[in-house]
């Protein structure tokens, strides 16, 4: 992490905390309550008061509304959020270490108890104080104020920073709100409910899950369930129309659930590639357009497209790509910079393009070139596989090549016999020595798989 806090700019246009339609309009489910505008606005005003000052807040808040509460209190007490990649004791030391002077924020007690903690205060209906809301109804949040720092997941390396200003989040989730608004045929003062499957301190989370209410027709389920019968029953707990915002990973164990779901009006998808199958699975079983989304922490949300039956992907309007030989560079009206991204892609007509992998993605062994997504693509295909991926060892064997390993989840096939099977499906270059079975992958919270962890996966206790 690094410990650099960009200046906030003296800019005295402020943008609003909450695109107000009505103050009695749905914004959030916490508990059993349906929580108003005017009810969450207050919640925030109480909040502010009661922060001490600082430069930053590490928002750590499980419980989506919480999270929701903290993050604006922050913003409106002219703070940065800093949103790490994990709540794991070593992660908050790093962050208080990197950001001298911020303070650990959540919604219950951590265990050990860091520094300068804060715990928020008990966030219900009986507590709640309506007539506080015009403190924050009023609230203007300077344009150029960094709200955020989301952190990269370190799929490829060490998590970096990414500094967030409203203004930017306010022009991408522009762009979020009317795609939904699009697919689910949202009438005027309709609002569509959220339920996530992913945490609010990623980057896919917080626009999907938190600038979503806060600047859209949208409310949000305070939960992050996780099992099948854990996400039925959040959405149980919200009316139609529906929309579920979760991952790959997620949507495939949902789909080895033989139970149903509430009636579903659209689901979205990000954080790693979805295939064509898998959507189109996801809409027979459930009814409801499965909308991916292609974005980073660096860029946000640029780009979507209905995968069941679309493989090019649609770039917002005013959002402009630059292919280069080792990736992509990405501009927008709202970006401070330009962004290069390792995604090698096509440009199309129509401001569209086609992605064709990662620079880092591909590998060359005895003169052939693979894509280790086509090759992790490969073993998930082979029967009896619940997940896999293929990686590139960072050391050489005796014969200067860095070999190709895998990870593989299947409880009733042996490795002799998914070898056997790898012998056909690929070129023998890329045949994956070693390939391990484990219990699981070492997923994060969002579904991505750390490298470090996968290395330690390799050589570790199955």
């Amino acid at each position: 992490m690094s410990a650099v806090i960009e200046h906030v700019a003296t800019d005295s246009r402020g943008l609003p905390l909450v695109s107000v339609a009505s103050h009695e309009r749905i914004f959030a489910w916490h508990g059993d309550h349906a929580v108003s505008v005017a009810e969450f606005l207050a919640d925030v005003a109480r909040v502010t008061a009661m922060l001490p000052d600082a430069r930053a807040a590490i928002n750590l808040c499980e419980d989506r509304y919480a999270f929701l509460v903290a993050f604006c209190a922050v913003a409106c007490r002219g703070q940065v959020n800093l949103l790490p990649p994990s709540r794991a004791a070593q992660a908050v030391d790093e962050a208080l270490a990197a950001y001298p002077g911020s303070y650990p924020l959540s919604d219950a007690a951590l265990a050990p108890m860091p520094d300068r903690f804060v715990q928020l205060p008990l966030l219900d209906h009986v507590s709640r104080r309506v007539p506080l809301a015009h403190a924050a109804a009023t609230a203007l949040i300077a344009a150029e104020h960094i709200v955020a720092i989301g952190f990269t997941s370190g799929s490829t390396g060490q998590p970096k920073p990414n500094p967030k200003t409203w203004r930017a989040f306010h022009a991408s989730s522009a762009r979020n709100v009317a795609a939904l608004v699009d697919m689910l045929g949202l009438a005027p003062e309709r609002v569509a409910h959220i339920v996530a499957t992913v945490p609010p301190q990623h980057m896919y989370g917080v626009e999907m899950s938190i600038l979503l209410p806060l600047l859209g027709p949208f409310s949000v389920h305070s939960g992050r369930p996780l099992f099948p019968a854990d996400v039925a029953a959040a959405l149980a707990q919200v009316p139609e129309p529906r929309v579920l915002v979760t991952t790959p990973i997620h949507l495939r164990a949902l789909l080895r659930d033989p139970n149903p779901l509430p009636q579903l009006s659209a689901i979205t998808s990000a954080t790693a590639p979805l295939s064509r199958e898998l959507a189109a699975a996801a809409e027979a079983r459930y009814g409801a357009p499965v909308l991916e989304f292609f974005g980073s922490t660096e860029t946000c949300v640029i780009a979507q497209r209905q995968t069941a039956r679309e493989q090019d992907w649609r770039l917002y309007a005013d959002v402009a790509m630059h292919p280069q030989p080792d990736g992509t560079v990405v501009d927008a009206p709202y970006f401070s910079l330009p962004v290069t991204l390792p995604d090698v892609v096509e440009l199309l007509p129509n401001h569209c393009f086609r992605l064709r992998g990662r620079h880092a993605d591909s590998v060359e062994i005895a003169g052939k070139r693979a894509s280790l997504a086509d090759l992790t693509r490969r073993v998930l295909a082979l029967p009896g596989v619940y997940d896999a991926v293929v990686l590139q060892l960072d050391e050489a064997d005796r014969m200067g090549v860095c070999r190709i390993a895998a990870l593989v989840v299947a409880p009733e096939r042996s490795e002799a016999e998914l070898l056997n099977d790898l012998r056909s499906a690929m070129d023998p270059a890329f045949l994956p020595r070693p390939l391990r079975k484990v219990c699981s992958l070492p997923r994060n919270e969002t579904g991505k798989l750390p490298r470090a962890a996968l290395l330690a996966a390799l050589h570790g206790p199955t």
